[in-house]
């Protein structure tokens, strides 16, 4: 699975979970925005949008309701689930924080990032692996002496667990 696959994945189970967009109205946006915008990997724009279950695009001032076949809509939505994916200088995704359980929308502690550890989840900021905590936890070790091995703070490896355990 390329970095990209994984960001539509991402996205895609956000919509699914997070947002409440229905498979056929997920369909009806992807095929709308190929056919009649060009755009061949729509949940790949950070344009995209959700309300409501109905998925948007922001082209130049007008929001468009893709899954309602182009019908414009109110600008008044916010960005979810791509806020999560930072963009270089070409707009292209190159760091996804996913989201943890029970976490605040805005909370970033894990990120996934093709060009550090292999494109393997790592405690965002320290380039340590989740699943290299997981496996200390899981051999028995304290949270307190990895968290010290580490010079981390016990409720990052708690994330670690827990991302690890949705994973």
């Amino acid at each position: 699975m390329s970095f990209n696959n994984l960001i539509e994945a991402h996205v895609l189970r956000a919509l699914r979970s997070v947002h409440g967009a229905r498979m056929g109205n997920v369909r009806s946006a992807l095929s709308y925005a190929e056919e009649q915008l060009g755009i061949s990997r729509l949940l790949l724009h950070d344009e995209l949008l959700t309300s409501g279950g109905d998925l948007f695009l922001q082209e130049l001032d007008h929001l468009i309701n893709l899954s309602r076949s182009g019908q414009l809509a109110l600008r008044k939505l916010l960005k979810d689930c791509l806020n999560r994916v930072e963009r270089d200088d070409q707009r292209l995704p190159f760091r996804l924080y996913p989201v943890l359980p029970r976490q605040s929308a805005n909370a970033r502690a894990i990120s996934i990032n093709p060009r550090i550890s292999f494109g393997r989840p790592v405690l965002a900021g320290s380039g340590v692996s989740t699943r290299a905590l997981v496996d200390r936890i899981d051999a028995g070790e304290d949270i307190a002496a990895v968290a010290h091995d580490y010079g981390l703070d016990e409720s990052q490896i708690h994330d670690a667990v827990l991302y690890e355990a949705a994973a």
